[in-house]
């Protein structure tokens, strides 16, 4: 019979430990490599400026310059950025050296839809169900139940600030419903 000498291959408790660290370093390593998205993706963006406000931002999202912004667009039209809460928002050119006090929120109140701006017909067109609204963004044909949402838009260190709404809506005479 083989005699059983002394049993060198288990590991002393340093290993063990240090195997042990090691592990518990790799999985938590893991676990917050797979949290850290999730977790930044619920805290809210904290854009803005001292005013309140938030800057409007392009498709790319930079900053707009509305000296550019301005050279860019034709008198009359309405371009998209990225205004309050990212939502879409059309600014108004009203002539080559100034923009409308006011974005237009480009979500359709019927069922969210991005309501484009139609040239031909001076007037925004939701293409999901026809809902129609004027140039400021008044509904004037449903299925759409209210006005869109309006925006304070100002200009600051060649900048457009877009501010929350919370005044009479000048479209109505009603109070602001988005507010």
């Amino acid at each position: 019979m083989a005699q059983f000498s002394e049993i060198t291959d288990v590991p002393d408790m340093g290993r063990r430990q240090f195997m042990n660290l090691l592990t518990f370093g790799t999985v938590t390593g893991v676990a917050l490599g797979v949290l850290y998205p999730v977790v930044n993706y619920l805290i809210p963006p904290s854009s803005g400026s001292a005013g309140g406000g938030t800057v409007a931002k392009n498709e790319l999202g930079n900053d707009v310059s509305v000296s550019q912004f301005l050279d860019s667009h034709n008198v009359g039209g309405r371009s998209l950025v990225q205004g309050l809460k990212g939502d879409p928002t059309y600014i108004v050119v009203e002539s080559k050296e100034a923009i409308a006090d006011y974005g237009i929120n480009a979500i359709c109140t019927h069922l969210g839809c991005v309501v484009p701006w139609n040239v031909a017909e001076n007037k925004f067109k939701c293409p999901c169900h026809g809902s129609q609204y004027d140039a400021t963004g008044k509904v004037i044909r449903g299925p759409a139940p209210k006005s869109l949402p309006l925006a304070h838009a100002k200009v600051e260190d060649d900048k457009i600030l877009l501010t929350p709404w919370t005044e009479t809506d000048f479209r109505t005479g009603d109070a602001a419903w988005w507010a």
